[in-house]
Protein backbone atom coordinates (compact mmCIF):
# COMPACT_ATOMS: atom_id res chain seq x y z
CA UNK A 1 0.00 0.00 0.00
CA UNK A 2 1.15 3.78 -0.87
CA UNK A 3 0.82 5.64 2.08
CA UNK A 4 0.92 8.37 -0.62
CA UNK A 5 -2.38 7.60 -1.39
CA UNK A 6 -3.76 7.22 2.26
CA UNK A 7 -6.64 9.69 2.29
CA UNK A 8 -7.84 7.96 -1.03
CA UNK A 9 -7.49 4.58 1.03
CA UNK A 10 -9.09 5.85 4.05
CA UNK A 11 -12.10 7.00 2.00
CA UNK A 12 -12.60 3.41 0.22
CA UNK A 13 -12.73 2.36 3.25
CA UNK A 14 -15.30 4.29 4.89
CA UNK A 15 -17.18 4.14 1.18
CA UNK A 16 -17.02 0.20 1.74
CA UNK A 17 -18.08 0.08 5.53
CA UNK A 18 -21.18 2.82 4.64
CA UNK A 19 -22.37 0.85 1.62
CA UNK A 20 -21.80 -3.13 3.65
CA UNK A 21 -24.13 -1.62 6.42
CA UNK A 22 -26.67 -0.02 4.43
CA UNK A 23 -26.81 -3.36 2.56
CA UNK A 24 -27.11 -5.12 6.14
CA UNK A 25 -23.72 -7.16 5.61
CA UNK A 26 -21.21 -7.84 8.36
CA UNK A 27 -17.77 -7.69 7.78
CA UNK A 28 -17.73 -11.54 8.07
CA UNK A 29 -21.18 -11.80 6.01
CA UNK A 30 -19.13 -9.79 3.37
CA UNK A 31 -16.53 -11.83 3.22
CA UNK A 32 -18.36 -15.17 3.14
CA UNK A 33 -19.29 -13.92 -0.13
CA UNK A 34 -16.77 -12.69 -1.84
CA UNK A 35 -14.57 -15.70 -0.58
CA UNK A 36 -12.02 -13.90 1.90
CA UNK A 37 -11.20 -13.85 5.36
CA UNK A 38 -12.73 -11.08 7.66
CA UNK A 39 -9.89 -9.55 8.41
CA UNK A 40 -9.38 -8.51 4.93
CA UNK A 41 -12.91 -6.45 5.04
CA UNK A 42 -11.63 -4.82 8.45
CA UNK A 43 -8.61 -3.93 7.11
CA UNK A 44 -9.86 -2.58 3.69
CA UNK A 45 -12.44 -0.42 6.07
CA UNK A 46 -9.58 0.43 8.19
CA UNK A 47 -7.21 1.44 5.72
CA UNK A 48 -4.19 -0.83 6.55
CA UNK A 49 -4.14 -2.64 3.29
CA UNK A 50 -5.66 -2.25 -0.29
CA UNK A 51 -7.91 -3.46 -2.39
CA UNK A 52 -7.17 -5.72 -5.65
CA UNK A 53 -9.31 -4.54 -8.82
CA UNK A 54 -11.14 -8.21 -8.25
CA UNK A 55 -11.48 -7.88 -4.55
CA UNK A 56 -12.83 -4.05 -5.41
CA UNK A 57 -15.10 -5.58 -8.15
CA UNK A 58 -16.47 -8.42 -5.65
CA UNK A 59 -17.29 -6.28 -3.32
CA UNK A 60 -19.48 -3.88 -5.63
CA UNK A 61 -21.06 -6.67 -6.82
CA UNK A 62 -21.89 -8.51 -3.53
CA UNK A 63 -22.99 -4.75 -2.51
CA UNK A 64 -25.45 -4.89 -5.78
CA UNK A 65 -23.93 -1.33 -6.65
CA UNK A 66 -21.05 -0.18 -9.00
CA UNK A 67 -17.48 -0.25 -8.34
CA UNK A 68 -17.23 3.52 -9.09
CA UNK A 69 -19.40 4.21 -5.90
CA UNK A 70 -16.86 2.98 -3.81
CA UNK A 71 -14.51 5.18 -5.17
CA UNK A 72 -16.45 8.24 -4.89
CA UNK A 73 -15.01 10.41 -2.41
CA UNK A 74 -16.98 13.29 -0.66
CA UNK A 75 -15.59 15.70 1.84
Amino acid sequence: MDFRHSDKYRKFGLNVAYYRKDRHFTQEGLAEVIDVDRSTIAKIEGATAGASMDTLFDIADALELPAYKLLEFRD
